[in-house]
């Protein structure tokens, strides 16, 4: 008797336990989720605002978006979103949330800023899984490469430049790390070759007095 109530109440504990972690357990993940997503959004925006300054529009491009789907313009898939910056009402740039699939390590994350006249304001990586000392200074924290984007277009240079210098392009690749740069380096110039092609349709508005957030297909 003495050993099955003591295996009754070691069952009990041990449910209580298990009960009081996985509540503990589903707490912390819903409050850390919440603090990821607000420093993503926080880094977001000022990624955005370093691309397209304040002094440049007068929207709020994080709210003024719509989404795209050309998996082979763009990277993926699935429809990536386009922050639309104005001024007065005229387009401004567009900073579009373009992939690079076929980086060393797989997908890069990139926010392509394209002024309405075809010039790049800038580019940033938003996500990657490069090797660390080698293709990770595609981060502006690890290197300047990726300002070397800022006032290039698809006539500067022409498009044989736009590859790594080791396939006869213009621009650099890394030390031991070519794929990564050269993944990069295709993936811009595909997203400027797409602007080009739908520039208007990119700023149009949303149809039925609706909210931004129409998709384009181009496929």
């Amino acid at each position: 008797m003495n050993l099955a109530r003591n295996m009754t109440v070691s069952a009990i504990l041990l449910g209580a336990f298990a009960i009081t972690g996985t509540g503990l357990l589903a707490l912390t993940h819903q409050a850390t989720r919440e603090r990821i997503a607000q420093n993503e959004r926080e880094l977001l925006l000022r990624t955005l605002n370093e691309l397209v300054p304040g002094t440049e529009r007068d929207n709020d491009p994080y709210s003024d978006i719509t989404q795209v789907l050309e998996p082979g313009a763009l990277g993926s898939d699935k429809p990536v979103t386009v922050y639309r910056a104005r001024k007065e009402g005229q387009p401004v740039a567009a900073i579009i949330n373009a992939v690079a699939p076929d980086g060393y390590s797989g997908r890069i994350g990139l926010l392509v800023a394209v002024r309405y006249d075809g010039t790049l304001a800038g580019v940033r990586v938003t996500a990657h899984r490069e090797t660390p000392g080698l293709g990770d200074a595609i981060e502006t924290s690890r290197s300047d490469w990726i300002l070397g984007f800022d006032d290039k277009s698809l006539d500067n240079p022409r498009p044989r430049g736009w590859r790594v210098k080791r396939d006869g392009g213009e621009f650099d690749q890394f030390t031991g790390a070519t794929v990564t740069p050269r993944a990069i380096v295709r993936a811009v110039f595909n997203t400027l070759r797409y602007f080009e092609s739908n520039r208007e349709a990119m700023f149009a508005p949303a149809q039925g007095g609706q909210e931004p957030g129409e998709t384009i297909d181009d496929a």
